[in-house]
Order: C-alpha cells, then sequence, then structure tokens
C-alpha cells in the first residue's frame, strides 16, 4: 500500500514538472515574429548607412579640414565634459546615495530632468543661465567682460548639462550596492572620512564610476540639440560632429554618411565594452 502511494505520488509530481519542461522548449511565435520584426526595424536604418556608405573615397573625406576640425573639437569637448562630470557628479552621487536631507528626492528628480527633456529645451535654458542678460551671465560679462554663449567654453557647458546624469545615477547605483561593512570597519580603525571616501569607497563603486563615465563620454559626444542652440555652429570653434552631419545633409550628404558611421562605430565600441557590466548588474 505504501509503495503504491509512493509510485503515485511520484506520477502526480513527476507529470507537471514534465509539462512545464516541455512547455519551457516551446517557441513562442506570437512573441518572436514581433520581436524580429523590431529587430529588423532597428537594424535597418543602419543597414542603410552600411549600403550607402561612399566606401572607396571614405579616408579621403575623413581627411578633409572640416571633418577633422569637427572630429578633433568633438573628441576634446566630450574629454572635458566627462572629466567636470566626474569631478561635480562623484560627490553628488554619494550625497544622493549616503545622506539624508529634506527635498532628496526632489533633488534626485531636478539631476535627471536633463535626460529626458528635449535637448533643444536645455539649449535655450543654458542661455537664460548663462547668456548675457541671463541669471548668472550678465554678471560674467558686466565683472569680467566674459560671454559663454557661441564657445567652445558653451559646447562643454552643454555637454555637461545633458551628460553628468548618467555618471550620477551609474555611481549612485554603485554606491547603493556596495557593502558599508568596510567602511565602517575602516572607521573603527580610525580613518577620516575624507580617507575612507579615497581609500575604500572609491575603489569599491570603480565599475559604476566606469561605466558612468564611459556613457557621460558617449552622450557628450553625441549631443546636438543643447550645443546648436547654447553654442551654435561655427565651424573650427563650436562645430560638433552631430552638427557637422546636420549640415552636410544640406549640402554633402556624402560626407555626413561617414560621419554617421564614425559615430555609430564609437557607439557600438561603447556598448560592446559595457555589455558584460549591464548583463552582470540585471
Amino acid at each position: 500500500m505504501n509503495e503504491s502511494g509512493h509510485h503515485a505520488r511520484g506520477r502526480t509530481v513527476s507529470a507537471p514538472l514534465r509539462g512545464r519542461r516541455i512547455g519551457a522548449g516551446r517557441t513562442p511565435w506570437i512573441l518572436v515574429l514581433p520581436a524580429l520584426a523590431g529587430v529588423l526595424f532597428l537594424l535597418l536604418p543602419f543597414a542603410g548607412l552600411l549600403v550607402r556608405a561612399p566606401w572607396p573615397t571614405l579616408g579621403a573625406r575623413l581627411l578633409t579640414p572640416e571633418v577633422r576640425a569637427a572630429l578633433l573639437l568633438s573628441l576634446t569637448t566630450a574629454s572635458v565634459a566627462t572629466a567636470i562630470s566626474l569631478l561635480l557628479g562623484i560627490p553628488l552621487a554619494w550625497v544622493l546615495a549616503r545622506t539624508s536631507f529634506p527635498g532628496r528626492r526632489l533633488v534626485r528628480a531636478l539631476v535627471t530632468v536633463p535626460m529626458v527633456i528635449p535637448p533643444v529645451v536645455g539649449g535655450v535654458a543654458l542661455l537664460l543661465a548663462f547668456g548675457r542678460s541671463g541669471v548668472l551671465g550678465r554678471y560674467l560679462y558686466d565683472w569680467f567682460g566674459y560671454s559663454m554663449p557661441f564657445t567652445p567654453a558653451a559646447v562643454v557647458a552643454a555637454q555637461v548639462f545633458v551628460a553628468m546624469p548618467f555618471l550620477v545615477i551609474s555611481v549612485e547605483g554603485a554606491l547603493r550596492g556596495a557593502d558599508t561593512r568596510y567602511e565602517e570597519a575602516a572607521a573603527t580603525l580610525g580613518a577620516s572620512r575624507a580617507v575612507i571616501f579615497r581609500r575604500v569607497t572609491l575603489p569599491m563603486v570603480m565599475p559604476g564610476v566606469g561605466a558612468g563615465a564611459v556613457l557621460c563620454w558617449a552622450r557628450s559626444l553625441g549631443e546636438f540639440g543643447a550645443t546648436i542652440t547654447f553654442a551654435g555652429n561655427f565651424p573650427g570653434r563650436t562645430q560638433t560632429m552631430p552638427i557637422a552631419v546636420y549640415v552636410a545633409m544640406q549640402t554633402d550628404p556624402q560626407s555626413a554618411i561617414v560621419l554617421s558611421l564614425v559615430l555609430l562605430l564609437v557607439s557600438l565600441v561603447i556598448l560592446v565594452g559595457l555589455r558584460e557590466r549591464w548583463v552582470g548588474s540585471l
């Protein structure tokens, strides 16, 4: 009786398990077909770039003075913007992750606003803040005779404005996920807060800092709306690669395709490099 009961229980348990295993192996075509359509829709524009690219003259077009100037300016300003974002964003992320103060949620929301507003709105806001008649810009011009708009500094400011939130979010997430016991142990040994942050906290969150810095640099490199609104379009001075693409589409579409390929290649390299971190954090 007991033996048959054991067999019965084995049959009743194993049947659903077998059903689940079989069901898990079936291909849900109702999901696969839309997924394939989505992939094709996203890849088709890139395929168009590759098909229509002027491959025989690619090297010559990359060496033209206009393209070289736009590329050099973009690389330089994106690197400077990333450095400034690191200097300001890491402390800001630490404050948001490790301290409690009234209005912290509001501050966090305001920090992430540049990620969701149209970039051109950010450019208008920068003009109203740092323009000659802006909230702060009027004093910079009256006291020092300095006007930021339509200068390389304006390019950097626009890039920092739109890109620093990516760094802050990445570092804040790393800080919240870090094990605080190491910091507590260092504190019991007499280390100051500055030493703990430099010798314990920062090394622990360095992968998050690195990922955030790369995302910040990539976002800076691709910035268009805020830059053209706040810095304008002056070749060799404020014309970055995205702006050069926009201008070239009206006069020389082949050069626009070449510049787009460069930006696409940079984006692919960054995404491939960060893939393991993104997958590992899920």
